[in-house]
């Protein structure tokens, strides 16, 4: 019996803690990530929309024309680029707890300095080196909460997460309509240190990356979280997380596999269709304050239309990733882009006050709720291992139409057109965005199943599969 009994004492379990994760059900660990995913990604909608809220003050304070107006606008948004460039693939080298920690840092720290500015010169400088940590924050937030989301709610779980962004601009337009005007626009930027007084809570609490933790041998750590979302497995540091695996599937340069097994086509799509929403989120969210203003709104009505925007994009995003769950991503997001394309050209021809915030609401759904759609679809495409360097990289580029769209559209506002015909321009985008989702190739593509076992579990399947 002491025999027989010996070799099951020292056989090694081989576990895949993606299967386990996959396979959980919702609880507090992933109430844990999520709180503080949603937390982070706040801290972008606060800052792409604070520049909105606050413009019309600025602009008066340091006697910008518009165009101006659009270039700084377009200079932060380069620094978002050149951030989701570095920090996505870098992300999948160190750890994506780190890099946040660095984001995080990098922004609160800047926009306090931005708010203490006293030329447009040195404001424009701080901005540019707040935005690279906002830049790196989205594509490593959203590969984390894809990658510790059950499986089966998977897509609604992200798409809520995400509605943290439209929360921040929601907090950004309450401040401007009730609190700017006392205390100025500065204010706004100012509040942007909280994230570093926060900073040792996160480093202390928030787990760092599954993937990170295998390609680095840490079975303790693993072992500490599969118990938490799944106590019968009684998962040991002794287990073999399939270590041999993760370090070949990690060799190599993360962005040239993004083109690997046939993924090119759908590689460029995704940029392509990134590029379409990203340039009508900034531009909204840059304009929609000064559009509303010229259009015969005062400062506080004008504010107001940033909010309802906010709250479409929350509503978009948890219908939308309700839809995405049961019907898949392709259709939900189709109907989106051409949702948006008939309401943008509607808006610029709507003179009724009700109507426009409907309409306006609607456009926050298509832009806003559609990229956060988008990002979980693209982050499962691609293997585990490059899920921050897909996004990444997708964002990255896309950051191009968002660097455009405060320039393009302070263009059309200093030209002699109507204020609401600068809305016609994101009809373009959205149609533009459905077509690119059309070349997207799903049988090449990473996806996540789950499937039932032999033993009656379910367990995560990785397959190659059309939807």
């Amino acid at each position: 019996m002491t025999t027989n009994a010996k070799p099951s004492a020292f056989k090694v379990r081989k576990i895949n803690a993606s299967e386990v994760m996959a396979a959980s059900k919702f609880g507090r660990f992933h109430l844990l990530v999520f709180l503080w995913c949603v937390y982070a990604i706040g801290f972008d909608g606060f800052d792409i929309a604070m520049y909105g809220v606050g413009l019309p003050l600025m602009m008066e304070e340091f006697s910008l024309t518009l165009v101006e107006a659009g270039a700084v606008g377009s200079y932060t948004l380069v620094g978002m680029m050149v951030g989701a460039f570095v920090f996505g693939p870098l992300a999948d080298m160190i750890g994506r707890k780190k890099v946040l920690a660095i984001c995080m840092f990098l922004f609160s720290v800047f926009s306090l300095l931005a708010g203490l500015a006293s030329t447009i010169t040195i404001f424009t400088v701080m901005r540019f080196i707040a935005a690279l940590g906002m830049g790196g924050l989205m594509p490593n937030v959203i590969s984390l909460m894809t990658e510790y989301s059950p499986k089966k709610n998977r897509a609604l779980i992200v798409a809520t997460m995400y509605c943290g962004y439209s929360v921040g601009t929601i907090l950004a337009s309450l401040i401007g309509m009730y609190i700017m005007e006392d205390f100025g626009w500065r204010v706004l930027y100012w509040l942007g240190i909280i994230p570093l007084f926060t900073l040792p809570v996160f480093l202390k609490k928030f787990p760092e990356s599954l993937s990170y933790y295998i390609l680095h041998k840490q079975g303790d750590k693993l072992a500490k979280i599969l118990n938490q979302v799944d106590p019968s497995g009684n998962y040991k540091e002794t287990d073999d997380y399939e270590y041999t695996n993760a370090k070949e599937s990690a060799k190599g340069f993360p962005v040239k596999k993004l083109f690997a097994n046939n993924r090119a086509v759908s590689t460029f799509a995704f940029w392509i269709m990134v590029f379409s929403c990203l340039l009508m989120i900034y531009g909204l969210n840059t304009w929609l304050p000064k559009i509303m203003q010229e259009s015969g709104y005062g400062l506080t009505s004008s504010l107001s239309f940033s909010l309802v925007l906010a709250i479409g994009q929350i509503v978009g995003s948890l219908l939308g990733g309700y839809l995405v769950d049961r019907i898949g991503h392709r259709k939900v997001l189709v109907s989106m882009y051409l949702l948006g394309a008939i309401c943008f050209i509607a808006l610029s021809i709507t003179t009724n006050s009700l109507l426009l915030y409907v309409l306006i609401a609607v456009g926050g759904a298509c832009t806003g709720g559609t990229q956060n759609l988008a990002n979980p679809y693209i982050s499962e495409f691609y293997p585990k291992e490059t899920r921050a360097t897909g996004v990444g990289v997708a964002v990255g580029v896309g950051r191009i139409g968002a660097i455009l769209a405060p320039i393009i559209i302070g263009l059309l506002l200093a030209a002699n057109f109507a204020p609401q015909s600068a809305f016609m321009a994101f009809a373009i985008p959205s149609i533009l965005g459905c077509i690119a989702l059309l070349f997207v190739q799903e049988k090449y593509g990473s996806f996540d199943r789950l499937d039932v076992s032999q033993n009656g579990k379910m367990v995560l399947i990785n397959v190659m599969e059309k939807r």
